[in-house]
């Protein structure tokens, strides 16, 4: 019986596991679509900032110019990972990744300077040995990524003026399927020169030609920074959808686990309590044979 005992408390415990990791699974699906909306809703901000910016180059007639990094000048690197556990090898891969793709190219006289997203992500390159510039919690919901964004631009001003860097990196994880991601690299500063002089049209394609009230230069600078924020944003939205993509293909694997786990417990209580039952019985039957031959025997001495 103890035995019996000890392994309904087993299966009880893995049942009620099972049960948690299906809800964790349904909490990340649920949160997949929250961030894909939000990445969805970006689209046509994004290209609302396009369009101004494809303005103010027509009207400046192409003067504007964004400006040209130091060759000196430093890097900061932008690491995107979670504060939430359950997700597999998520924050191992993004910072291994990261820490390869600074090692193999030129980054300036000094070492990159990392801004982390997410405590776990912070632990393991503390862990690697490198130096963490600052450390800013994951948002936990699509609702949050708007006041992260913004202390990172804050975080990005900083660099910039005080300590002159003028290189700045993403690295994300990026889904790729239902469960599965891929490591990222994005360069965020410099702009890319190529796409913003792409955007200057040679002729305007509509009838109403643009026009704008604002001081060119700083109507441009303003623009610049919202298509940093854009960037940004969706970079930390598609981490958070990676992040869920993970936890779900570590809770499928999870209740695979706890389903084998739960069927041998159920087998090996089935067996345990049908080899109970049969000692049960054996002992009924050799109490009544041992009852029925003491029985005849005492009959027989009482016909002598």
């Amino acid at each position: 019986m103890p035995v019996l005992e000890s392994l309904k408390r087993k299966i009880s415990s893995a049942e009620d596991l099972q049960s948690v990791v299906g809800t964790m699974k349904t909490l990340a699906a649920v949160s997949i679509h929250q961030y894909e909306d939000a990445v969805a809703s970006l689209t046509d901000y994004f290209e609302t900032v396009e369009e101004g910016l494809r303005m103010v180059l027509w009207s400046s007639a192409g003067n504007l110019r964004l400006s040209e990094p130091d060759r000196d000048a430093g890097t900061g690197a932008i690491v995107f990972g979670s504060d939430q556990g359950m997700c597999g090898q998520f924050n191992e891969q993004v910072t291994a990744f990261a820490r390869d793709h600074l090692q193999t190219r030129p980054w300036g006289p000094d070492e990159p300077a990392f801004l982390v997203i997410g405590a776990r992500a912070s632990a393991r390159l503390a862990d690697a040995g490198v130096r963490i510039d600052a450390e800013l919690a994951a948002p936990s919901s699509a609702s949050g990524i708007s006041s992260l964004i913004q202390e990172v631009l804050l975080r990005i001003d900083d660099w910039w003026t005080n300590r002159e860097m003028s290189r700045v990196v993403l690295f994300y994880n990026q889904r790729e399927t239902a469960s599965s991601y891929r490591p990222h690299a994005r360069q965020l500063l410099p702009v890319d020169q190529t796409h913003i002089a792409g955007l200057c049209p040679g002729r305007w394609p509509r009838r109403s030609l643009p026009i704008h009230r604002m001081d060119g230069d700083r109507l441009f600078s303003m623009l610049i920074r919202q298509y940093l924020f854009v960037t940004l944003f969706r970079a930390c939205a598609e981490s958070l959808v990676g992040e869920n993509a993970s936890r779900i293909a570590s809770m499928q694997a999870a209740e695979r686990n706890i389903e084998e786990l739960l069927n041998e417990l159920r087998t090996g209580y089935n067996q345990q309590r049908q080899t109970a039952i049969t000692e049960e019985l054996l002992d009924v039957v050799t109490g009544f044979e041992a009852l029925r031959t003491t029985s005849v025997c005492y009959t027989s001495r009482v016909r002598e």
